[in-house]
């Protein structure tokens, strides 16, 4: 088929009717044929029976419940690994994002060779205090570490290859950094479309201020293992010699200083900090030691990405 589209959601039952007559209004003007994959994070309003209802009138759309709420990465993973699409698109279930947006995406991955197309919501209508401010600070940060030029990075209106979803992995809180996994998986060819932002008509959100310190922890944890997840020694083994390599120059130093009787080693603070140099620099090495063996034991250590095979 032309496209899936994947909608997480999490007490949506208000807005579910609505975004479907939308999704379908713009499907049958373009002629695409098309599933939406419906993935219920664990809801307690109802939304699941409007899912069943849909499905019963259109079998088109397909539908997915948790047994509980385990947040919008395992909803999004889950629906990648149903999707069957050639085109993949996600958006949330919230009428925030338009669908009237899907088709000019579609064609940008199809004629101008993206591997995702990531919606930019130019002109918010959200809170500035609470969304607006905190997301071009954090948007301005991970285009500065990953070297990604995109605007928002967040926006849930992404559009993929079909190999991009097939291809990555989305766990814990990192749905935020897709654009980052598929660079890291090897999809380069990222672009942006600016895409319209609504007004939430139905219920209230359902992310807090946590979502922005958990987020920048979540990008520290993408960058080191994009550079040093398969050789974790390289990280760990160099921090670590360098902090014995210093704790030794100065323990030398030390111990040449009280062989002049110019010190006393118990009142001296550099023996003390020699000492610390040279245990967090074993530590640090035995650490990327250890990190190196659950490495070469793992499955999936020579599992790289091949784009094509003749």
């Amino acid at each position: 088929m032309d496209i899936s589209i994947i909608v997480p959601l999490y007490n949506e039952a208000e807005s579910l009717p609505h975004l479907a007559q939308w999704i379908d209004r713009v499907m049958q003007e373009h002629a695409l044929t098309y599933e939406v994959v419906m993935v219920d994070d664990g809801s307690n309003d109802g939304s699941w029976q409007v899912i069943e209802a849909l499905h019963a009138a259109n079998p088109a759309y397909r539908g997915i419940k948790f047994r509980r709420n385990y947040g919008k990465s395992a909803a999004l993973n889950t629906g990648f690994a149903a999707a069957q699409g050639d085109i993949v698109v996600t958006m949330d279930a919230d009428l925030q994002d338009s669908p009237d947006e899907v088709p000019e995406m579609r064609r940008m991955i199809l004629e101008e060779g993206y591997d995702l197309v990531s919606g930019w919501k130019k002109k918010r209508y959200d809170s500035k205090l609470a969304k607006n401010l905190p997301s071009k600070f954090f948007n301005g940060t991970t285009r500065l570490l990953s070297g990604i030029k995109l605007h928002d990075f967040n926006c849930g209106l992404k559009a993929y290859r079909r190999d991009v979803v097939k291809s990555i992995e989305v766990y814990g809180e990192m749905h935020r950094y897709i654009p980052v996994i598929a660079k890291w998986a090897g999809f380069s060819r990222i672009g942006e479309k600016v895409v319209q932002h609504r007004k939430r008509e139905f219920g209230v959100t359902k992310f807090g201020i946590n979502r922005f310190i958990n987020g920048y922890l979540d990008l520290m944890s993408i960058m080191f293992m994009s550079k040093f997840g398969k050789q974790p020694m390289h990280f760990f083994g160099a921090v670590g010699s360098l902090a014995f390599l210093l704790g030794f120059i100065d323990l030398c130093v030390v111990i040449v200083l009280r062989l002049c009787g110019r010190i006393a080693l118990t009142n001296s603070v550099w023996f003390y900090l020699s000492m610390l140099f040279l245990v967090m620099g074993t530590m640090l090495f035995l650490a990327g030691f250890i990190g190196e063996l659950v490495c070469r034991n793992s499955t999936t250590r020579n599992q790289y990405l091949i784009e094509k095979e003749i």
